[in-house]
């Protein structure tokens, strides 16, 4: 049975809604599932999209699936009442490597230190972003909005990859994670109530939040990630950019 790393945010609902695999599922956060995929715990999981880049020899990439926005995503949020371009002080999540990157790229200027020590603003991301939402009056900025803005393609946070040469079984359980998401596209209110249920947010808030994300990578994701680590590696938080497989033809 394939042991496959399912992050624990919310963004997964629709990615399991209607999975039809036999898997033992193993939930985490995004950086604690890339540390157990190249440890070997696990077959396959959705990890940061930096992080495959600073592992491609040793991983292979789904190449239909991953975690997308072209636009505001509502769940990667710079907390702070002072505008992002005069920060100087930046306290970021631990779980999210690919959000600390993009925070680098979109902030130079500004130190990042650990999320619990003082600073002028702070990095939230999955959940923690949604509630801070709800939460704190102080402004938020959507890092998906602010990406888009200046690049104008989509931002990639995550993608599922396995370890090379274990293959075995990974094409069937790709297509049923998108029958699955085709499936919650389908039922977008049945999703909403049913992600309600499980993770507690009114469920009209959820059908918006799901909306804004993508997860088929197709050639504009695939722009968008090259984009990225390009930016990465110039920002100096990236080695060396990997080579990308042609976005495959969508059904």
């Amino acid at each position: 049975m394939i042991r496959l790393g399912r992050i624990s945010y919310v963004n997964m609902a629709p990615v399991y809604y209607r999975l039809q695999a036999e898997v033992e599922e193993v939930a985490g956060v995004p950086t604690e599932l890339a540390r157990k995929l190249l440890a070997g715990e696990v077959d396959v999981a959705a990890i940061p999209s930096i992080e495959f880049a600073r592992h491609a020899e040793e991983l292979e990439m789904l190449p239909r699936l991953c975690v997308a926005s072209d636009g505001a995503v509502d769940s990667i949020q710079l907390v702070s009442s002072i505008a992002p371009e005069r920060l100087r002080r930046i306290a970021v999540t631990p779980e999210s490597a690919t959000s600390v990157a993009l925070a680098r790229i979109l902030f130079p200027q500004a130190e990042q230190v650990p999320l619990v020590e003082p600073a002028q603003a702070k990095l939230l991301i999955g959940d923690a972003a949604l509630r801070s939402a709800f939460d704190d009056p102080t402004p938020h900025y959507d890092l998906g909005r602010i990406w888009r803005e200046r690049t104008g393609v989509p931002m990639v946070f995550a993608v599922w990859a396995y370890r090379k040469g274990n293959d075995s079984g990974m094409a069937e359980l790709e297509q049923a994670l998108l029958s699955s998401v085709r499936a919650a596209r389908a039922e977008p209110e049945c999703l909403a109530e049913q992600a309600s249920e499980l993770y507690g947010y009114p469920a009209g808030f959820l059908a918006r939040y799901f909306e804004k994300l993508r997860y088929d990578f197709g050639p504009r994701e695939r722009e968008g990630l090259l984009n990225f680590y390009e930016l990465a590696s110039v920002a100096g938080v990236l080695e060396r950019v990997p080579e990308l497989a042609a976005s495959p033809v969508r059904e």
